[in-house]
Parts: C-alpha cells; sequence; structure tokens
C-alpha cells in the first residue's frame, strides 16, 4: 500500500486509518530519514487505536508507553547500535504484553524482528509532501 500526503496533518491521519486496523501485538517496522514524519504517524496510529495523550519521540528513553482503549509501546532505536542492545532492554517482554509496537529506526535493530512485522517507510518528496509505503500484516 502507498500513500501520498502534503502535510504533516494528513501523515498523521494516514497513521490514525493504519492505527485503527493494525491487529494487537503487531510489531510496526519504521523506516525514514530523520524528519520524515514517522513520529507524525505514530501520533496519528495513538488516535486511531482510540489512545487520547501526547505523543513525543522517545529517543532519549528508548521507548514511551501510551494507555488507552489500547496500548502502544513507541520505541526509538536511533541511539542503539545493535540488536542485542535491544534484547538487552527486555525487547522479548515487551513482545509478550500483546500491544502494537512501533520501532523507529528500526534498521538498528533489523535481526531483532522475526518476519512478522508490519514495514512502514516514509519517504520525503518535498517540504511537505511524503510517500508512505506500507508492507506486510495484510496491508
Amino acid at each position: 500500500m502507498e500513500i501520498i500526503t502534503h502535510s504533516e496533518r494528513e501523515t498523521e491521519d494516514a497513521g490514525a486509518a493504519f492505527g485503527a486496523k493494525i491487529p494487537d501485538g503487531t510489531v510496526v517496522a519504521m523506516y525514514g530519514e530523520l524528519g520524515a514524519g514517522k513520529t507524525a504517524f505514530v501520533r496519528g496510529m495513538a488516535r486511531g487505536m482510540g489512545i487520547d495523550c501526547r505523543v513525543n519521540s522517545p529517543t532519549f528513553t528508548i521507548v514511551n508507553e501510551y494507555l488507552g482503549q489500547r496500548t502502544l509501546l513507541h520505541f526509538d532505536m536511533y541511539r542503539l547500535s545493535s540488536a542485542d542492545e535491544l534484547w538487552d532492554i527486555g525487547w522479548d517482554d515487551y513482545l509478550e504484553r500483546g500491544a502494537v509496537c512501533a520501532v523507529e529506526w528500526s534498521e538498528n535493530v533489523e535481526d531483532a524482528f522475526t518476519g512478522g512485522e508490519v514495514r512502514v517507510s516514509i519517504d520525503k518528496l518535498s517540504d511537505g509532501e511524503r510517500r508512505i509505503t506500507i508492507e506486510g500484516g495484510g496491508f
């Protein structure tokens, strides 16, 4: 599935539509350069999942937990250099919770994924325009 958005709000709206459909227990591996809109997409995912709270990039905390009608775990792997570091922070414990796990900077920890994740790639086409490509999980 490919979506073209023309603003941050449209990127959030695409995330909301995706979040409304994504089943609990899904790992969402996110790819895109700095400023591509990964966090905006996750903000939308939270809204689509019935979560009403402020969504920020967890760059310094590694993971933020958002609770509402469902649970969203928002990871930022920018500061990690390998999947071993992800396992060290309890990745398997997070997976066992059955929440949706949105993982920014997935390229840093790709060998932690099992192949069942949904891949979301966001490419900057211009200042406001983004191409969002969603693969896997029936999308």
